[in-house]
């Protein structure tokens, strides 16, 4: 599947994707007080609150994002060669979306039996 994506990456996007609805439904509650008058007042001081917080739940998954990604070893893919960061016991390229996996287990040998895009490649444990 090409349009998966890393943990790291896919939670960068959930927090982007709060910080634009927050500021659509600001922006949308202003709208209140053109048409509505007076009581468009209280509909937008509503929309903007609503937003705030869109924005300030964004700023928390950022701040766990950037948390997360400082304690995430650096690892090299080996399908593509660049240096990915990786959570769990797997997780995919932040390139090439090849999954990645510390368990052998769950590590396939040859890629020839899957697609290129869902192949999983063994990552060795750094001690």
């Amino acid at each position: 599947m090409k349009w998966k994506a890393s943990k790291i990456s896919t939670m960068r996007t959930w927090g982007l994707l709060l910080v634009l609805t927050g500021m659509g439904v600001m922006v949308f509650g202003t709208s209140g007080i053109l048409l509505f008058g007076n009581t468009g007042k209280i509909i937008a001081a509503i929309f903007m609150v609503l937003g705030m917080i869109s924005c300030f739940v964004s700023m928390g998954i950022y701040f766990w994002v950037g948390m997360l990604s400082t304690s995430a070893p650096v690892i090299e893919c080996p399908h593509c060669g660049k240096r990915t960061k990786m959570l769990g016991t797997t997780d995919r390229c932040m390139y090439c979306h090849t999954i990645l996996t510390n368990d052998p287990a769950l590590a396939t040998e040859n890629s020839e039996e899957q697609p290129s895009d869902s192949s999983s490649a063994t990552i060795p444990s750094a001690k």
